[in-house]
């Protein structure tokens, strides 16, 4: 979520990509080699095939298969664009096996995280600026994020193998499906958590860009998922407006008026 520094290196030749990974911290090159393999056997041609991997290198690589396609961040999605990229999120979640997501480890990037991170920003007391709207957003959601269930909310409703990253350069668009790339901080994780991180990522938030909500619509969730998706949807709404900031993590890679418009986006969420 954050917009860390990269953490790989990326090297194509023909149609193969080498992922070199300068962060091990997290066992990005074990998460991906792991989650690429799981693909490969349950849902042939959503991400790329593995074809090498050397993970006790420095650094540790992995080698797969190039796709073809064009990245979904920045573009004017379409209804078609969405009712893709929700069948590839589907395939990716309800391809592996409960019994194999079980004994997956948990994505690195995950409920617990996505809370305590959100209680810390707003511990830490970023300056936002003056804007009133803006102003009025960070008290709405700390009186939000003072009263949250997080007993309910971080309880698992189905596990799934999770990516575990919004960003929509990880959608990949060829004219006909969508399929998906950057499995480094993927592992077993939570269906409404997933979503949510998809529909707020900062990366959807370039105006006339994206309709999350189409997206969402095209799931049929029960009411207590939905009501999951909302609250996690507010947690990352949350948690991007304070990175937002002058000074901010976020803020020198989003135009001018992100700020503004997110907290707008916010209020619209708590309302």
């Amino acid at each position: 979520m954050v917009g860390r520094a990269s953490t790989h290196q990326i090297e194509t030749r023909g149609d193969r990509v080498t992922k070199r990974f300068v962060s091990a911290g997290r066992g990005e090159a074990e998460r991906e080699w792991r989650a690429l393999r799981l693909l490969a056997e349950h849902s042939p041609g959503l991400a790329p095939r593995p074809i090498d991997a050397d993970l006790a290198a420095r650094p540790p690589y992995v080698v797969m298969s190039r796709l073809a396609g064009t990245p979904l961040r920045g573009m004017t999605t379409t209804r078609r664009h969405t009712a893709a990229m929700a069948r590839a999120i589907g395939a990716l979640h309800e391809a592996v096996p409960r019994s194999v997501v079980a004994g997956l480890p948990p994505a690195s990037w995950n409920p617990a995280a996505a809370v305590a991170k959100a209680r810390a920003l707003r511990e830490s007391r970023p300056d936002l600026g003056a804007d009133p709207t803006v102003a009025g957003a960070y008290a709405a959601g700390a009186k939000w994020l003072d009263g949250l269930d997080t007993g309910r909310l971080l309880g698992i409703d189905t596990p799934v193998l999770g990516l575990a990253d919004g960003n929509l350069a990880n959608y990949l668009w060829d004219g006909e499906r969508v399929r998906l790339v950057d499995f480094e901080d993927s592992g077993r994780s939570d269906r409404a958590f997933e979503l949510a991180e998809v529909a707020e990522h900062i990366s959807a938030r370039t105006p006339g860009t994206f309709d999350a909500t189409a997206l969402l619509g095209e799931f049929d969730l029960p009411g207590a998922v939905a009501r999951r998706v909302r609250e996690f949807r507010r947690v990352f709404a949350y948690s991007w407006m304070l990175m937002l900031g002058p000074g901010g993590p976020a803020r020198d890679r989003n135009p001018p008026g992100t700020l503004e418009r997110q907290a707008g986006r916010l209020l619209d969420l708590l309302g």
